[in-house]
């Protein structure tokens, strides 16, 4: 069973659609299942972090953790600042390589090609 979902920043929450994703996360979120944003930026400021905070329990920014995706070190890392093993995880990112990289991590791991595809699969996984 999924307890967490992670998440790409750019490609992903930046689709013309993500408004979706985000209405998704939040309520998926309000139920018990755990959030994260995962993403090769440097760091956020406290103005993106707060903006976030409604959307996720933890933010993991590669150039705070010193690793990147697809290295499955941060998926890792991820998944234990969720508090979850990262088979109980799913990641979404619109890359193939660091899709490739969750999974080598042991998580369930999501091709984000177009917002309606990407819900349509969360929506069976989460169910």
């Amino acid at each position: 069973m999924l307890k967490g979902l992670l998440v790409d920043y750019a490609g992903v929450l930046t689709d013309p659609d993500a408004h979706l994703l985000y209405d998704y996360l939040r309520a998926i979120r309000s139920g018990g299942t755990r959030t994260g944003l995962v993403s090769n930026a440097p760091g956020a400021t406290s103005a993106v972090r707060h903006e976030l905070a409604d959307y996720f329990d933890t933010l993991v920014f590669s150039g705070e953790v010193g690793v990147a995706k697809p290295d499955r070190e941060i998926y890792l890392v991820a998944a234990e600042r969720l508090g979850l093993a990262a088979a109980t995880c799913a990641f979404v990112d619109d890359a193939a390589r660091n899709v490739r990289g969750a999974a080598e991590a042991g998580m369930v791991a999501i091709h984000h090609v177009t917002m309606a595809e990407t819900l349509e699969e969360l929506a069976v996984l989460f169910s």
